[in-house]
């Protein structure tokens, strides 16, 4: 599984709160989370993010409450992936629950850089650098899960 996009960047212990004001929470419908995501962080994110993108930020992504809604909104705004220095533990679950690709990297990029991310071969290139940094490999059914689109789906085909 490839992933290519522009590079939005973010810092250390952006939690569920950031990602998704409380406020927010009276829907589930996808399209109205994603029209607020990150907005404590960043207000005009959710109407400059494009498909494909992808989030790079510090340390303890998703910290906070373990709201699914949090990658929702985050997987509808457009975003392809996230790649951060660390992920709270059940942020990191829900994202790959609902399809959402989360990588644990020390990736240099700046904002607007192009990067590619190959899951399978464990390897992000920076193509604005041409930097090449090491991630670990992702295991066959998870690569699974996120190419079915969430671990729903994935049980769901599994069933078929």
């Amino acid at each position: 599984m490839e992933i290519k996009g522009k590079i939005w960047r973010f810092g250390d212990d952006i939690d569920t709160d950031v990602i998704i004001p409380g406020r927010y929470l009276k829907t589930f419908d996808p399209k109205d989370l994603a029209a607020h995501v990150l907005e404590g962080e960043r207000l005009d994110f959710s109407s400059k993010v494009n498909k494909g993108d992808i989030i790079l930020a510090g340390s303890n992504f998703g910290c906070g409450s373990s709201r699914e809604q949090a990658p929702v909104a985050i997987k509808h705004s457009g975003v392809d992936a996230v790649v951060a220095k660390s992920f709270a533990r059940i942020f990191y679950r829900n994202a790959i629950n609902i399809g959402l690709p989360v990588i644990i990297s020390d990736l240099e990029a700046d904002e607007g850089d192009i990067i590619e991310i190959n899951l399978e071969g464990g390897v992000i290139i920076n193509n604005s650098t041409g930097k090449t940094f090491k991630i670990a490999p992702f295991k066959k059914f998870l690569l699974k899960i996120l190419q079915d689109g969430g671990l729903v789906n994935h049980h769901l085909k599994e069933k078929e």
